[in-house]
């Protein structure tokens, strides 16, 4: 007995990916080729949801239309809640559609799922907590990324976003000090 008939449904399996592959190669650049590729994908296996989620993606960062964006991660999830994939931009999409409470029930759970990126999903967090200028929390929040973290592929983000909210927190005083001194000048 082959091996390759103990997999049930492996041409599909291997025509889905070849064109989930040829869709994650052209986003963001070619989109046209991206959504024929996502279509030809789904046409197979209307439950992927890889492919799902990356619709969901060119709904929220390139049509900005959120609420399409989130029934896709919303079906992806339903089928798979362990699809590690769209949580990140779920809620990348929930906050940029000011959806504030879903977005930190969303990323509570997310950080209770085996296997999550739980550094990538704590700065969707900082990114929330900035968005509702709570920049006191955010900070604090950098610090347990900061334990998380594994490697350093996200040092410069989390620097970053320290300089920027350790900038809003305490007003970007360098700014403000020559702007003073024009005005006693005069």
């Amino acid at each position: 007995m082959r091996f390759d008939s103990c997999i049930p449904n492996r041409k599909i399996m291997k025509t889905v990916d070849k064109y989930l592959f040829q869709a994650l190669d052209n986003y963001p650049y070619w989109l046209e080729g991206t959504i024929e590729s996502l279509d030809y994908a789904l046409s197979y296996d209307d439950k992927n949801t890889m492919a799902l989620c990356l619709y969901g993606q060119v709904f929220a960062d390139q049509l900005l239309k959120y609420e399409e964006a989130k029934e896709y991660f919303q079906k992806a999830l339903s089928i798979n809640i362990y699809a590690l994939e769209v949580y990140p931009f779920y809620i990348h999409t929930l906050i940029l559609n000011e959806d504030y409470e879903e977005a930190m029930k969303l990323i509570d759970f997310a950080l209770t799922v085996k296997g999550m990126n739980k550094t990538e999903i704590l700065l969707k967090k900082i990114i929330l907590l900035e968005r509702q200028q709570e920049f006191k929390k955010a900070l604090k929040m950098i610090k347990k990324v900061k334990l998380t973290i594994i490697n350093t592929c996200y040092d410069y983000t989390i620097e970053e976003s320290e300089k920027r909210l350790n900038k809003k927190l305490n007003g970007d005083s360098k700014k403000d000090k020559p702007a003073k001194k024009k005005k006693k000048n005069k």
